[in-house]
């Protein structure tokens, strides 16, 4: 028997300084339901379903752990370098609306990405230094893996914003 996975862990690119300073870069989301998508549209700050401010605080609801924080809040949401906002909205899209493949391409291209350094989760990519000298068969890993281009990676930042306001 096969049971419905509802939660997934990341590791952020930069990850989030709180006001302490102090680094958070692990977290884990939960699946969306579509109230996580819907009550947003019902607060009087977002404009629409264009707005920005839609996506933050969709993510607030489904973003469940940060770092040590007690409780993730649209300012710490807000407070998101860019590029870990995106591959949030990235992660978001991927786990509620595609497919195991391009949940594996994500995490493969964020493994693989220059912005991943040493004390991330992430495991390292093979490198000529670890592999059997006489084989030479991390050779072509070692240059892919040294390569900025982790690959097509899925954009699916727009299925957060997909839900079209009611017209009032």
């Amino acid at each position: 028997m096969s049971s419905l996975r509802t939660s997934y862990e990341f590791t952020l690119p930069r990850g989030y300084v709180d006001g302490q300073g102090r680094l958070h870069k692990t977290g884990t989301m939960r699946l969306a339901t579509a109230r996580d998508e819907l009550e947003p549209l019902r607060d009087p700050t977002v404009q629409g379903p264009d707005d920005p401010r839609l996506t933050i605080l969709v993510l607030t609801r489904v973003v469940e752990e940060l770092g040590s924080l007690d409780l993730v809040t649209s300012f710490d949401i807000e407070g998101l370098f860019a590029v870990d906002l995106a591959f949030l909205q990235d992660f978001y899209g991927v786990i509620n609306f595609g497919s195991q493949e391009e949940y594996d391409a994500l995490v493969n291209a964020q493994a693989s990405s220059s912005l991943l350094g040493v004390g991330s989760a992430a495991a390292p990519a093979p490198t000529a230094d670890t592999a059997d000298p006489e084989s030479g068969a991390a050779a072509e890993p070692a240059a892919s893996a040294a390569s900025t281009d982790p690959g097509p990676r899925p954009n699916l930042r727009r299925a957060v914003e997909e839900i079209p306001r009611k017209a009032q």
